[in-house]
């Protein structure tokens, strides 16, 4: 049995702002110490599914520059995909149809959650974005991806309200909750001798239930919305031929399938950087 999972880092365990797990800068003091969590958790999940079954684990490094995971730490025999700038998949990259499921480690309420810890939708910048006229985050993305490859969505873990966010998500889904949010920066967090034991229940119990949920499947054509906090980030991504203003802070655009609006959403994302440069 093939178990991939993707992990994000602002859903990990002990993590509440971005001076721990932003990147290795001198404003990431608590860097070493995020990725060491991050590690933590994972193994936690790939633990769990092995102890279901499982025989091969692919693990996608998903934040940042996707170079966080601390290989040499990793439950041996591990996969891990790693690094940053190529592939079209997004946090779903190494993904195909040979795998029976995947699982979302460490993922983040979207953008504009309440008491979600540091909620966002990819970038900053974003505001909200739709996806067939469902506010949708990271989440929706990744489960989408592993839905048109006929690949269930069975295990989340993160804050409790990125749970709740999976849960009406995916149906069924299971989750495993880390830590609970006061506001972005804030929250309650619970001791790693029991997030780990909670991830690798619910792990091993996603896999044990494996057909009790289904694939996440977005109709086709599918169509994106994103409205951004600056309008210098639309005015950029309305210069593609596929992309039209809504309004002066938001864009759209319709895709034969979903794997295509995906890919789209990836591409705006990061012109819309752009946008913001042009100021200079």
């Amino acid at each position: 049995m093939k178990v991939y999972i993707s992990a994000d880092i602002e859903g990990i365990t002990g993590l509440v702002s971005w001076s721990q797990c932003s990147r290795p800068d001198g404003k990431s003091f608590d860097y070493l110490f995020a990725r060491r969590m991050m590690t933590h958790d994972v193994n936690a999940a790939i633990r769990g599914v092995r102890e279901a079954g499982a025989t091969e684990v692919v693990v996608k490094d998903s934040h940042g520059n996707s170079k966080n995971v601390l290989i040499e730490d990793l439950e041996p025999g591990t996969q891990l995909v790693s690094g940053h700038g190529s592939g079209t998949d997004g946090m779903m990259m190494g993904l195909d149809e040979t795998f029976d499921a995947a699982l979302l480690v460490g993922y983040h309420g979207m953008a504009g959650t309440h008491a979600g810890i540091m909620e966002h939708t990819i970038s900053g910048g974003v505001h909200r974005m739709w996806v067939n006229g469902v506010l949708t985050g990271e989440m929706g993305l990744s489960a989408g991806v592993a839905g048109r490859f006929g690949v269930p969505l069975v295990m989340v873990s993160s804050d409790e309200a990125g749970c709740a966010e999976a849960s009406e998500l995916v149906p069924g889904i299971a989750t495993a909750i880390t830590k609970y949010g006061f506001g972005r920066f804030m929250g309650r967090l619970l001791h790693p001798s029991e997030t780990g034991p909670a991830i690798e229940y619910a792990a091993k119990q996603a896999i044990e239930k494996l057909g009790s949920v289904q694939p996440k499947v977005y109709a086709e054509p599918t169509h994106i919305k994103i409205e951004f906090n600056r309008s210098e980030m639309a005015d950029m991504c309305a210069k593609l031929i596929t992309v039209s203003h809504v309004d002066a802070y938001t864009v759209e655009g319709s895709y034969s399938n979903y794997i295509d609006a995906h890919k789209a959403v990836w591409n705006l994302l990061t012109l819309s950087g752009a946008g913001v440069d042009a100021q200079w």
